[in-house]
């Protein structure tokens, strides 16, 4: 419905139409990251590739990966394709692995990410009689930034308070009657823990009715857990430093994650072999950016393990959908020959009577191999009950359910997990 559209011209663009955009986009940048970056004109020259051989979209396939050590290696700028004088702002990754990806942007860089984000969270329900609490940790991270720059655009107010100082969070979000949330998922269940702590209910005591997530890897059960605990329709984002930040997919009211794929060029490869697979099976996510202007990233390999389909979406949008992340092909974990995910342990311990949200998977090397187990706290009133080992055999049966595989659980006390203002850090290798 166009209504409910923030740009109805392009959002349900015909699809033979969308593909001639993505196509005359995609030759132009090809020619531009060969004329103006040597990184670009190397590759291209090594696979005996012209900008003029790329005639399809077909043609796509042809042109060499880009990875995160390619990024790492022309840290912080040998990947420009504009002159640096041009370039007004900058974020980073929290290079926690290596040094971090850096994200230069120009002017048109700046609107095109404002433009891309309005679009996104006008897909989630924000109207400009909006309040939104913007609890994004602000800095070089680009979270924050985008959802400023989209939420501002729409014309809702932003509260723009950062990550952290949980108690201020609720104070603030109370007195200034906030209407959306935005942070991680795993903080907004933090921040429901303190408010109720203070004698809150969360889904009662505020005017909350949004929320929108992203930044970290969550599960059906946990937004449901989100929804039900704040009262509001939870909605996910999916973005990439490397990429623009969020604003690359999003929600409709149908919650179907729709690439803003005028921008943002996807394809699934197999991880293994790097060829392209057909639509609807399950891949590696690659994105090639078709409109940047400081750093164009040709055919990035996110890591990211989803699908990607063209069905027809009632909401009246025509973009490719996107599947929710399953997990990044990094995450992913062989543990006595099974395949494991920590998106599906943490699918298994909310379906545990009792359970809080926090937990630790703990991944143990013995030799060449390693095993896992579950650190987990039970609710403070399920703690008080006792029978721990109750509960530890239903988390064990709820994963073997799932996986088919046995993995130790093991209870904590309340409030022995660290909390996390960001992303949670689930994994630890011991």
């Amino acid at each position: 419905m166009p209504n409910e559209l923030w740009d109805p011209k392009i959002e349900s663009m015909q699809p033979d139409k969308l593909k001639a955009l993505q196509l005359d986009r995609l030759q132009k940048l090809v020619r531009r990251a060969y004329e103006k970056n040597a990184y670009y004109k190397k590759r291209f020259d090594e696979a005996h590739l012209k900008p003029a051989l790329i005639k399809t979209l077909e043609d796509l396939k042809k042109l060499p990966f880009l990875t995160k050590q390619d990024l790492r290696a022309y840290y912080p700028f040998g990947l420009l394709c504009t002159p640096l004088d041009e370039i007004i702002e900058v974020h980073a990754s929290s290079g926690t692995t290596g040094k971090p990806v850096v994200g230069p942007y120009t002017k048109h860089d700046v609107d095109l990410w404002g433009e891309v984000m309005a679009r996104s969270l006008y897909a989630n329900g924000l109207r400009k009689n909006d309040i939104l609490q913007n609890s994004y940790g602000y800095g070089l991270f680009t979270g924050a930034h985008g959802f400023e720059k989209g939420a501002q655009k729409i014309g809702a107010m932003v509260i723009t308070i950062s990550s952290g100082n949980t108690e201020r969070q609720i104070d603030v979000m109370k007195d200034f009657g906030a209407t959306a949330l935005a942070c991680t998922p795993s903080y907004s269940l933090h921040i429901a823990e303190v408010a109720e702590e203070r004698g809150l209910d969360p889904a009662h005591d505020f005017r909350l009715r949004l929320g929108a997530f992203g930044a970290e890897s969550w599960s059906d059960e946990m937004r449901r857990t989100i929804e039900k605990r704040w009262g509001i329709v939870a909605h996910e984002h999916y973005g990439l430093t490397e990429l623009i930040g969020p604003g690359v997919v999003s929600e409709c009211s149908e919650k179907k994650l729709h690439i803003n794929a005028d921008h943002f060029l996807p394809e699934i490869i197999d991880p293994d072999t790097g060829e392209t697979l057909e639509e609807g099976e399950q891949g590696e996510l690659v994105y090639t950016t078709l409109t940047k202007e400081a750093f164009p990233a040709i055919r990035f390999r996110t890591r990211d393990l989803a699908s990607i389909t063209e069905d027809v979406c009632a909401c009246g949008r025509t973009h490719p959908i996107q599947s929710r992340i399953k997990g990044r092909s990094d995450d992913m974990m062989k543990v006595k020959g099974v395949i494991v995910f920590p998106s599906q342990i943490e699918a298994a311990l909310l379906q545990v009577p009792g359970v809080s949200d926090n937990y630790h998977i703990v991944k143990t090397k013995q030799k060449d191999s390693y095993t896992l187990s579950i650190e987990v706290e039970p609710s403070e009133d399920r703690f008080k009950e006792g029978h721990l080992d109750d509960f530890e055999k239903r988390a064990e049966n709820e994963i073997y359910r799932i996986l088919n595989l046995h993995v130790p659980v093991q209870a904590l006390s309340p409030k022995t997990i660290p909390r996390s203002t960001g992303k949670a850090k689930r994994v630890i290798e011991r």
